[in-house]
């Protein structure tokens, strides 16, 4: 199986090489035409010339010897190989020899001829790589007598291979460019590859060592490349996030076997005292009383865990809201506690508006809410303190507060009050009879309506407060 390191390696070699070939064949096609524009530019100007000439000495022109001389010259000048053929394109004058030359007498086609006095100047590279014997980059431009009768064709050309000698030195420097920077690239791609890809090779050896349970990995952060600068952020947000979850399911086993072991072991000595005749049969209906009791605590928690579970899988269905009065909601709650208010001697501080207020919510859900922060507040409140209850409609809400008086939480507890079976008391000597769901099941039910639950604690004073959605 090919790595990532070697996929991104042969990738980019590819393209590089790919472009490469097209760019030099780019560059061949382009810089070859550019050659031969040039040159046939060249050829047209010196058979422009050389038709000056010709016409300047008239049909006298075969006979002047001076006029073969000025050709000879222009011929030597411009580098151009020239001849001069009559109207029906037999050569008459090679500016090579200008007294014999092998090219005397030879043709380029009367229907070549008829053409080129038909059309104008054309090319005739065919013509004149037959006189030639090589290949020919060749002009040919009519001359016609003043009255318009035809004179003569000249006929300029150059050997193609002296343009080849020069894209062929062209191409030699840049296959030689291309080749060094090709090779620059296979020894530093493999470098800043690997640079690229180490991140990426880190992450899979975290995700192994978290495979394996080890979540305290850390990736190094601080790449100059964004993107794997964020996926390392995350995967480093993704491993704390793992370490609480793994957290939480540690305390959350934990805190379940303790809730369980208690009770069942309660009822497992009872019922063996009761079997064993260790408790005496006169008072095995008292025993069977606690038995009934802790058998009650367990179904209560299992009964809490389940409910708590369905809310948060299915939420708070729309069909089951209905418009109430949250006020008289908290009274009713507060007046379930009466007994509990009395025997502690409590003060008990209501602010209330005396038309109540109207949320839409699930009535039974709200309440549990109340119940749970009330039976909260009097279990902690200190002897003859003051439970406060307030109630006020703010910004589309309804505000209520459920407060105490009595021990102050510790700063460090607050973050965690809300969690399953968290207690401040860790001995739970304190909260013997809860199961530490009251208050997750409050902010479970607070967070299902889309509101929000915070807890504050200072200066010998808890207040809960929680918001409900106002009727509309």
């Amino acid at each position: 199986m090919k790595t990532t390191f070697r996929r991104h390696l042969t990738l980019i070699l590819c393209i590089l090489l790919g472009a490469t070939i097209l760019l030099g064949v780019s560059f061949w096609a382009l810089f070859t035409r550019y050659i031969v524009q040039t040159e046939q530019s060249s050829l047209h100007s010196t058979a422009d010339s050389v038709a000056g000439l010709v016409q300047a000495y008239s049909a006298a022109y075969l006979n002047d010897w001076d006029f073969r001389t000025n050709l000879s010259v222009a011929a030597s000048a411009s580098e151009n190989d020239i001849l001069i053929c009559d109207a029906d394109g037999t050569v008459r004058i090679c500016a090579a020899d200008i007294q014999a030359c092998e090219h005397q007498g030879r043709t380029i086609g009367k229907s070549s001829a008829e053409r080129l006095f038909r059309n104008g100047s054309m090319s005739l590279d065919a013509a004149a790589s037959a006189l030639y014997g090589d290949e020919r980059l060749a002009v040919a431009i009519p001359v016609r007598l003043e009255d318009g009768t035809p004179l003569c064709i000249i006929l300029v050309s150059m050997p193609r291979a002296e343009m080849t000698r020069l894209t062929g030195r062209t191409l030699q420097i840049f296959i030689l460019v291309a080749l060094l920077v090709f090779i620059a690239a296979v020894i530093a791609t493999p470098y800043l590859t690997r640079r690229e890809t180490k991140p990426i090779r880190n992450m899979a050896a975290a995700a192994k060592q978290i495979a394996r349970g080890d979540y305290s990995v850390k990736i190094p952060t601080g790449n100059q490349n964004e993107e794997i600068e964020e996926m390392a952020v995350a995967f480093n947000n993704m491993t704390v996030a793992l370490q609480n979850s793994e957290r939480v399911r540690q305390e959350f086993v934990a805190n379940v076997s303790h809730e369980l072991k208690t009770p069942m072991t309660t009822i497992a000595g009872y019922l063996d005292g009761m079997l064993d005749g260790t408790i005496p049969e006169e008072k095995h209906y008292y025993y069977m009383n606690l038995v009934s009791t802790e058998v009650r605590r367990l179904s209560r928690l299992v009964r809490n865990m389940l409910d708590v579970s369905r809310l948060r899988d299915q939420g708070i269905p729309q069909d089951q809201l209905a418009d109430f009065d949250i006020c008289e909601a908290a009274g009713q709650a507060l007046l379930s506690f009466e007994q509990r208010i009395n025997r502690k001697h409590l003060n008990v501080d209501v602010d209330m508006p005396e038309l109540g207020v109207t949320v839409r919510a699930l009535p039974d859900a709200v309440t549990q809410v109340l119940y749970n922060l009330m039976d909260n507040a009097v279990k902690f409140i200190n002897e003859g303190g003051t439970l406060t209850v307030r109630v006020r409609p703010r910004a589309g809400s309804a505000v209520v507060t459920v407060g105490n008086t009595g021990p102050t939480i510790p700063a460090e507890e607050l973050p965690l009050i809300f969690d399953r079976f968290h207690k401040t008391d860790k001995s739970r000597s304190t909260d013997r009879d809860g199961a530490g769901l009251g208050l997750y099941i409050v902010k479970t039910i607070v967070l299902a309506h889309g509101e929000d639950i915070f807890v504050t604690s200072r200066d010998g004073k808890t207040e809960f407060t929680f918001t409900m959605p106002l009727s509309k």
